[in-house]
């Protein structure tokens, strides 16, 4: 999930918040989209079912500063063929201040993420309009409640593992 303990103070000279989030850079990682019976499946027909994916990942660096990423997928298909596959791994540099070291945790799997995930989802909509369906808009995500459920997932794996 993540690495917060390799990620030393901010160099001498940097101006760190006190208390806060400032985002240095962001960046498309990785970006994939494939239609693989175009133009045949851009017909009309049912109503494809929307398989999506969410994961985030973070990790120190020796500057300090803290490298996220937030990848989203989402796989349409309409009669068990596919339709479309799109995946997306947007990533932000970002600059934590005044957070103590139990609350890094969740500033870099929640709050990070939220700031990434409107560029994301854009991405995703363009893309999917330029292969020629409609946009498709990921909902809001609840990224508070992906990290609560991965959490107690990763809590109960290594209970079940003891």
């Amino acid at each position: 999930m993540t690495d917060t303990t390799a990620a030393p103070p901010a160099p001498e000279g940097d101006i760190v918040p006190e208390t806060g989030i400032r985002i240095i850079a962001q960046f498309l990682r990785d970006f994939s989209f494939e239609s693989p019976h175009a133009p045949d499946s851009l017909r009309g027909g049912a109503q494809p079912a929307i398989d999506m994916g969410v994961e985030m990942n973070a990790r120190g660096r020796t500057d300090g500063l803290f490298e996220v990423d937030l990848k989203l997928s989402a796989r349409a298909t309409r009669e068990d063929q596919p339709v479309f596959h799109v995946e997306v791994v947007y990533g932000g540099l970002f600059q934590i201040g005044g957070v103590p070291e139990a609350d890094l945790e969740p500033v870099l799997l929640i709050e990070c993420p939220r700031f990434l995930f409107p560029f994301a989802r854009r991405l995703i909509a363009d893309v999917t309009s330029e292969g020629g369906f409609p946009p498709f808009l990921i909902d809001p995500i609840d990224f508070a409640g992906v990290y609560a459920a991965r959490k107690a997932q990763a809590e109960g794996q290594a209970v079940g593992n003891a």
